[in-house]
């Protein structure tokens, strides 16, 4: 029996790759990939990365989107409730290639509003967009020409997602931004975790031989072919870089050639092999990439002379789940954004839109309630930095050049707000939606005290800056 299914196994894999191999015009992108000059971006001086990384770091606050097949499911298989997240139901359930493909003929979005996307992240307050371009189950969101696996040609879907998003994220304002995900469980040579027919442990992954076939031939092209055919990328943001046939010189290999397509680009932690599991950053050593991505976890205290960026998901899944309904209160959204930027990190702020294009309401709420309240105390955010000191226990600090912004969670009932321990401070201004109002500011020794209204302007998080010496 057990050589049976090797046999079945071995004719899927094979088809898989005919199909791969002859997707019409695929040699021509091949090539121009292949013919690039790639340039060493490794040894970049701490001031142009400085420069290169402005906008990011003064955005602090982004929109992660996880869209693709895994939304037509939304978590739900042959009757069963996926365990964990949505997007790896194809890998949880064991779902075959042949079986999952179905599902994109379900995948038709007629509801999906680039231009409602954007605006509903500008309206929070957000500054960059990064979406799912391909995810582990490989299914791309723009007609690639390496492969028939995607929007293009294996759903009925018949705009161009990824160019509409990009044109809403030019006319508003917003820098637009792409993951993709390294390994791949559609394609026989990068299928990690994941093989046909068998149920797999994360401790028994595919040696995949063929593996830098896959990378010279399929993923280089598509990366070719997200940057030179939707514009100006903020940020490159990889993921699945566990297949064990990839390594770190690969993962150099790939940040220079995404870097020679647009020197400019950001890229984050995970084209390389270095990072350290959930917590997101790099284990001792020599690795690319701009950036440690935590994800769902927020660092204890701040980790001084590195980027990082918190990606959070607004329920406990990425890709939609029709039955996940343990929804983050406004007010742990609005304390994680707080606390992330007190640390000198930025927030990836998850949402999973359904498989009509839709994005579910409970997310909508929340963006639009985080919006209000960055109206109010955006600028405590945007383009802030780390706190100088330890936080307080009422709250947390964030600091521009010549500012400090004090976020009270727990208002003071006597009326009297202590501020200790972060040098001298002057002209207290409460922020507040009707304008700042200014507050009478006593010193104590070591310590201020800051006579502050009875009742909070927010009862979430108020904001009160200081003049800083």
């Amino acid at each position: 029996m057990k050589r049976t299914h090797t046999f079945l196994a071995l004719i899927a894999l094979l088809a898989v790759n005919i199909t791969f191999a002859s997707h019409p015009g695929a040699d021509k992108i091949i090539q121009a990939s292949q013919s690039l000059e790639v340039q060493n971006f490794l040894n970049e001086s701490p001031q142009d990365k400085a420069k290169r990384m402005e906008w990011w770091k003064d955005a602090r606050f982004g929109m992660f989107i996880h869209w693709g097949l895994y939304a037509v499911p939304a978590g739900e298989y042959r009757g069963s409730r996926v365990r964990g997240i949505g997007e790896w139901i194809m890998n949880s359930m064991q779902i075959p290639i042949a079986e999952y493909e179905r599902f994109g003929r379900h995948f038709n979005p007629k509801q999906f509003d680039a231009d409602e996307w954007v605006s509903l992240a500008k309206r929070a307050g957000m500054k960059y967009i990064v979406i799912t371009s391909k995810h582990h189950d490989g299914f791309g969101l723009w007609d690639s020409g390496v492969t028939d696996w995607d929007i293009g040609e294996s759903s009925p879907y018949e705009k161009d997602i990824l160019k509409e998003l990009a044109e809403a994220c030019e006319r508003h304002g917003i820098v637009f931004c792409f993951y993709y995900s390294i390994m791949d469980w559609h394609h026989p040579d990068a299928q990690g975790y994941w093989e046909p027919y068998y149920q797999r442990g994360r401790g028994n992954m595919n040696t995949n031989p063929r593996f830098p076939y896959y990378v010279e031939n399929y993923m280089k092209p598509q990366l070719y072919e997200l940057l030179t055919d939707f514009g100006d990328i903020g940020v490159l943001w990889f993921d699945g870089e566990w297949p064990v046939a990839y390594t770190t010189e690969m993962g150099k290999d790939v940040y220079n050639f995404v870097r020679t397509l647009q020197p400019d680009i950001i890229v984050n932690n995970r084209v390389d092999v270095g990072r350290q599991g959930m917590m997101g950053f790099d284990r001792e050593g020599d690795f690319a990439g701009d950036f440690g991505t935590p994800e769902k976890e927020i660092p204890d205290t701040g980790v001084p002379g590195v980027d990082w960026e918190s990606c959070l998901t607004m329920n406990d899944t990425w890709g939609y789940k029709h039955f996940d309904d343990n929804w983050k209160s406004d007010e742990v959204l609005i304390h994680n954004l707080v606390d992330i930027v007190s640390k000198g990190g930025n927030l990836l702020l998850n949402v999973g839109p359904m498989a009509n294009g839709l994005i579910p309401q409970p997310s909508i709420t929340s963006l639009e309630n985080m919006g209000k309240w960055m109206d109010v105390n955006g600028e405590s955010i945007h383009g802030a930095d780390a706190s100088p000191v330890e936080h307080p226990v009422w709250g947390r600090y964030t600091t521009k050049e010549g500012t400090l912004y004090a976020h009270v969670f727990e208002w003071p009932e006597d009326g009297r707000l202590v501020v200790e321990g972060v040098g001298k401070i002057s002209n207290p201004m409460l922020l507040t939606s009707k304008g700042d109002k200014k507050l009478k500011l006593l010193s104590t020794g070591d310590a201020y005290v800051i006579e502050v209204p009875e009742k909070a302007p927010d009862t979430i998080a108020s904001v009160i800056k200081f003049d800083r010496d």
